[in-house]
């Protein structure tokens, strides 16, 4: 028992101070876009932009966080340093309007009064991998670490949809994976919640238009929280759903 009390000493206190100091992010991490004036009208943003998350408005580029994969390829190939990700990790919105930036960006807002008092305290969420690369899953799970331990906020994966508060999902849905989403959403009984994480469940990332896939669960579900990235940080990701609860 001795050892075992060093042993727990020597190790410390590992679990995140998260959301009392912000987190500390790797140098190459890329967060909320900053996107200035372009100094000439090139459009090699547009053009580069394997998603089309790119477009310009009035001379500004206009970016769909929805659709953006986050390659960075628009920030290193343009001239005049329009487009700039910061290490800025709160992303979520609550509408799919909201995630373009930075004309109509807002970030989530917490729910309703009467939804906040019966999720706010205990949300149990059923994870939907809706043919995901396992990206989002991983950071997803991540979550369930003694870093972010997520269970402290009153947050859960649960096993069956009949025991959940609501779904997240990740993935672009594909059509074999359509029926089991949707029958997974009928399974959690009312009220229940729609969380869709990473750009593939938001619009369908790469696949978007891909005859195969439904380019994400918005056009299949009724969406509370969309939190983009590709895949989203696990701190993006809790950031969301702590926005959600009214826990920030």
């Amino acid at each position: 028992m001795l050892k075992i009390i060093r042993a727990r000493l020597r190790q410390g206190f590992h679990t995140s101070d998260y959301p009392a100091t912000d987190p500390v992010l790797p140098e190459l991490f890329m967060g909320l876009p900053q996107l200035r004036q372009c100094a000439a009208d090139c459009r090699l943003c547009e053009g580069i932009c394997p998603t089309g998350a790119i477009s310009l408005k009035d001379g500004r580029p206009q970016l769909d966080l929805g659709l953006c994969i986050f390659c960075g390829a628009c920030e290193r190939n343009c001239p005049h340093q329009a487009i700039v990700f910061s290490r800025d990790h709160r992303l979520a919105a609550n509408r799919r309007e909201d995630l373009v930036c930075p004309d109509s960006f807002r970030l989530a807002r917490e729910l309703e009064n009467r939804s906040k008092r019966i999720f706010g305290r205990s949300l149990k969420l059923r994870q939907v991998s809706a043919a995901g690369c396992n990206a989002c899953e991983a950071d997803t799970n991540v979550l369930n670490t003694l870093v972010y331990d997520l269970g402290r906020f009153g947050i859960k994966f649960v096993a069956s949809p009949r025991h959940a508060d609501g779904i997240l999902v990740t993935g672009p849905v594909s059509e074999n994976m359509r029926e089991a989403l949707l029958k997974t959403y009928a399974a959690v009984p009312e009220p229940k919640l729609v969380i869709v994480v990473g750009a593939c469940a938001i619009s369908g990332g790469i696949y978007s238009g891909h005859p195969e896939t439904h380019d994400g669960a918005a056009g299949l579900l009724p969406v509370d929280l969309f939190i983009p990235g590709c895949p989203p940080h696990p701190y993006t990701i809790l950031d969301g759903l702590l926005r959600l609860i009214g826990r920030l």
